[in-house]
């Protein structure tokens, strides 16, 4: 059996993303060490079967020294030969785990979970995070990417080769955790985003739209926002500003949750106006799977969840009034027909996201790396 790595700017994208991965390779005898940044949930990592290495990973900075100590630090761990297989998960992790395990022998799985603004950006740093991209991704035994649109993308700009290429359908959704829970039939229509709270996620666009539907609904409407304020992010959105919409009427702010299903159990509609290169958003695959209509943007990853007039509604990208439209049908549904909307969300989720599908890929990877 082996000792395998799982990487990943946070503990907490590890523990709520990857935590049925890690339970399935020690079900299969592996050992599992899971490096990123030491947080709260790192322990619950440890709790899991899991070792812990703590690293410094600047998420969203662009200072190299910090990126040059991260990939140092990646290096040493490395080096010390107890390691085969590397599972990498966010962008700095692809970039700078992946050359300091294949210099040190290693094998590497990466995951491509979004690109963000790395090819719509112009700018230095984009330019800089492509380079090395291409440097690094070049290295990786197998990339598995969460929607066709950044494969392609990846091919086209000879980022990585086809054969060593692999689509998953996003990071999955645990159907055992996440069931169908309709919303109540109280008169008032409840919209829900979850996200960290940027403004490349849509939340402008959502509530501009939000404030002008309360204007022809009023308390028949309600909308929410639930994730991470104020990150360390060029995009994000500001305490000042959040604690202002929600003094207007115009939002409810719900913070962080580690139970978001008991928030999603209480929504009409999921909505996700994201302009940001996405995945494929696992808020979206978590909706679904409790039976919710969604609405979103015709970007890529967010129209893999979408039959668009099926299980909810596609809006144009980056406009608040195509929003508005979309939101509207949602309103004017009868409660009964939203809920059989959100059945043929259940039915999509089912059928295309199954965690499990994601797990057996993964344990089929990393079977054929040590092959």
């Amino acid at each position: 059996m082996a000792n395998i790595v799982i990487s990943a700017n946070t503990s907490w994208y590890l523990y709520n993303f990857r935590k049925n991965t890690i339970l399935s390779l020690i079900d299969k005898g592996h050992k599992v060490t899971a490096i990123s940044p030491k947080d709260s949930y790192s322990s619950m990592l440890e709790e899991l079967g899991a070792q812990h290495i703590d690293i410094d990973i600047d998420q969203g900075g662009t200072n190299p020294l910090k990126d040059i100590k991260t990939y140092i630090d990646f290096f040493r761990i490395y080096r010390s030969g107890q390691y085969d297989i590397v599972l990498n998960f966010t962008p700095k992790n692809n970039i700078y785990s992946t050359m300091a395990a294949k210099l040190n022998g290693l094998k590497v799985i990466n995951n491509i979970a979004g690109l963000g603004v790395l090819f719509i950006n112009e700018n230095i740093t984009a330019k800089v995070a492509r380079v090395l991209y291409k440097f690094s991704q070049r290295k990786a035994d197998k990339i598995f990417f969460q929607n066709e649109d950044d494969r392609t993308l990846f091919i086209k700009h000879k980022l990585t080769t086809l054969s060593v290429t692999e689509r998953l359908p996003g990071s999955g959704v645990d159907l055992k955790r996440f069931i169908v829970s309709p919303a109540k039939d109280d008169g008032v229509v409840r919209f829900l985003l979850i996200a960290r709270m940027l403004y490349d996620k849509g939340i402008g666009h959502y509530i501009e739209a939000a404030r002008e539907l309360k204007k022809c609904y009023g308390d028949k409407i309600e909308f929410y926002l639930l994730g991470f304020l104020d990150v360390d992010n060029p995009s994000s959105v500001s305490q000042v500003e959040m604690e202002s919409w929600v003094a207007e009427g115009i939002v409810n702010y719900l913070g962080a949750s580690d139970t978001v299903e008991a928030e999603i159990a209480k929504s009409d509609c999921m909505v996700l106006p994201s302009f940001y290169r996405e995945g494929v958003p696992k808020s979206l695959l978590e909706a679904g799977a409790m039976g919710k209509p969604i609405v979103t943007t015709d970007n890529v990853g967010c129209r893999e969840t979408v039959d668009h007039d099926i299980n909810g509604y596609l809006c144009e990208i980056k406009s608040t009034s195509s929003l508005i439209v979309q939101l509207d049908k949602i309103i004017k549904l009868t409660h009964n027909e939203r809920i059989d909307m959100g059945i043929k969300s259940r039915l999509k989720i089912k059928n295309e996201f199954d965690e499990n599908i994601v797990i057996n890929k993964y344990i089929n990877a990393v079977d054929a790396c040590l092959a």
